[in-house]
């Protein structure tokens, strides 16, 4: 691909898209998902002890609650305008009927100092956190050592395994700011390629953090590929 631009005009390529949406809905159905999450949570015989609680990935099969679909309906929503963004002029013109599919929805349950260390997801190239419940945020700033990012979550740059190489000085200072915290608020949904490397802070506070997690995958019937490998 060839670009015409002006000459020495500045040029930025691979973008790392984020968005964030809030939930309308958020203060009927958080209430509800907190206390069902609590319960499942509570009657799974082969929950570990401790402040940190994942549930599996099936609660497409396990929920079935109006709430819960709401909630699926506006991530959903929100999925097809974020991927139709972020591929502005990179999906061709006209209608493919392009499939979106949640290929795993989970739930975790945070609290006592735990966190969920740096990962990716895998098998699908959208992830998403949607914040069910954790305390206002005047209320974890005062925890003494975390304060602002008590329970955010963090994003890592894709260059950030090049600056443990030490490729840093002036010349980069763009570069140098390798991490986006997040602060979380009940009802926003945050959206991200599933290849961004990430992490949920330690998170200490009176009410849990209680997170709904997902994967997805939007296919197209004639398949996925739009772009030839470089051959010559």
């Amino acid at each position: 691909m060839k670009l015409a631009v002006a000459d020495g005009a500045l040029q930025w390529h691979w973008p790392v898209p984020l968005a964030v949406h809030r939930f309308a809905g958020a203060s009927e159905v958080n209430p509800v998902l907190a206390r069902v999450f609590g319960a499942m949570r509570a009657t799974d015989t082969a929950a570990p002890g401790g402040s940190f609680y994942a549930s599996a990935d099936d609660l497409l099969r396990r929920v079935d609650l109006p709430e819960f679909h709401a909630l699926l309906e506006f991530i959903a929503a929100s999925l097809q305008a974020t991927a139709q963004q972020a591929n502005a002029g990179v999906w061709p013109a006209g209608r493919h009927g392009l499939q979106l599919e949640l290929m795993g929805v989970w739930f975790q349950i945070q609290n006592g100092a735990t966190f969920h260390d740096i990962h990716t997801h895998g098998n699908c190239s959208w992830s998403g956190v949607y914040y069910v419940q954790i305390d206002p945020l005047a209320r974890r700033r005062q925890h003494p050592d975390f304060g602002d990012l008590n329970g955010a979550t963090r994003f890592y740059s894709p260059m950030f395994p090049l600056l443990g190489g030490a490729h840093i000085d002036t010349g980069n200072a763009w570069l140098q700011q390798a991490t986006l915290d997040v602060t979380p608020q009940e009802g926003e949904l945050v959206l991200f390629p599933a290849m961004l490397a990430h992490k949920a802070m330690p998170y200490a506070g009176e009410r849990d953090r209680i997170i709904v997690s997902f994967n997805a995958q939007i296919r197209a019937p004639d398949g996925d590929q739009l772009f030839h490998y470089a051959g010559t």
